[in-house]
């Protein structure tokens, strides 16, 4: 199945999108008396279609659920620490009432946050975390879960026994370190498990792709693939049909692309979801924390699993394959996101 990604058409679209975001927002001095809970988002990264579905859940939620609420500074970091140092800096320099944040780095930001909440700022962290404890809220799921559901799958399809290859995401940021974790921590109680070899592949599917394809090459003998992304899972199957090699058990997340994928072919697979509503819940903390209510401090989702005889009760078959099913965004919005 090949399925071609009109990458150059959403990466302008992005920048326009963002850029728009950026000039139309970023006043908030002059928003500072409209009574608004003043809140700085960083746009973590936007380099995968997950990453970018999330930004967009927040960019839409803030200007149609929460208009009349909240006046947002959008700040980009692109999945650079010393940037997104840089872009906190910026964001207590304005003195704004809420800072949401994706840290790229589980260390190296800890001072930063601390120099906003030491400025009287409330820190969201959304999605990832630190080693620390300098901030006031984080939402995100059950990281260290999410790997362990998906290796203990992996396991049970291969009868514990099999060589298998990792996926991961990116080196440093707190979701991919706690997604290996878990996974390794099924993985070491299996003997018969061999891992082959541990890769980043920046849940992406054309890096997913790239990489799976290099891994055929080395190992011709692999007998299922643990990927702790969806659109990486995507781009290995494709790598393994242009290899002319029979698909293995994979793992993955709720991609659309994925979820077609698997659909397709009757291969077997599980999806674990980090929905990207997690960003209108970020907000919602915000607002209530600003108007004086508790906040429980580690908002932390369970994960939620879809199984190849679920695939049809999430999977959006009209729409594009980068969408990603754990979403409120309304069908038009995901279509003039992702084309």
């Amino acid at each position: 199945m090949k399925r071609t990604f009109k990458r150059i058409a959403l990466i302008s679209m992005i920048l326009l999108v963002s850029v728009a975001g950026l000039f139309a927002n970023g006043a908030s001095e002059e928003a500072a008396d409209d009574g608004k809970i003043r809140i700085g988002y960083d746009i973590y990264y936007l380099g995968n279609s997950w990453s970018i579905q999330l930004y967009q859940e927040f960019l839409w939620n803030a200007e149609n659920n929460f208009a009349d609420q909240i006046d947002v500074t959008y700040v980009e970091s692109d999945n650079d620490i010393s940037r997104q140092i840089a872009n906190i800096e910026d964001l207590i320099a304005q003195d704004v009432d809420v800072i949401i944040t994706t840290p790229v780095d589980t260390v190296a930001l800890n001072a930063t946050l601390q120099d906003a909440m030491d400025s009287g700022i409330k820190v969201i962290l959304l999605g990832a975390t630190i080693e620390g404890d300098n901030y006031d809220c984080l939402v995100t799921v059950d990281e260290v879960e999410f790997g362990r559901v998906g290796a203990q799958w992996l396991v049970d399809q291969l009868g514990g026994e099999g060589n298998i290859v990792m996926l991961s995401g990116i080196s440093g940021v707190s979701t991919s370190e706690q997604r290996n974790q878990g996974a390794l921590e099924v993985f070491e109680q299996y003997p018969g498990i061999n891992i082959l070899a541990i890769e980043d592949a920046g849940w992406d599917y054309a890096q997913g792709q790239t990489v799976m394809s290099d891994l055929l090459v080395a190992y011709p003998d692999i007998d299922g693939v643990w990927s702790q992304g969806g659109a990486m899972t995507l781009g290995a199957i494709e790598a393994f049909e242009a290899a002319n090699r029979p698909l293995v058990p994979m793992t993955g997340e709720d991609n659309n692309g994925l979820m077609k994928a698997w659909y397709e072919s009757g291969s077997e697979g599980i999806g674990c979801a980090k929905p990207t509503w997690l960003a209108r819940v970020a907000i919602e903390a915000a607002i209530a924390m600003m108007n004086g209510e508790e906040v429980e401090k580690d908002m932390i989702y369970p994960v939620q699993t879809i199984t190849t005889e679920q695939i049809p009760d999430y999977v959006y078959p009209d729409l594009p394959d980068d969408v990603w099913c754990g979403t409120e965004l309304p069908e038009d919005v995901l279509r003039e996101i992702f084309g």
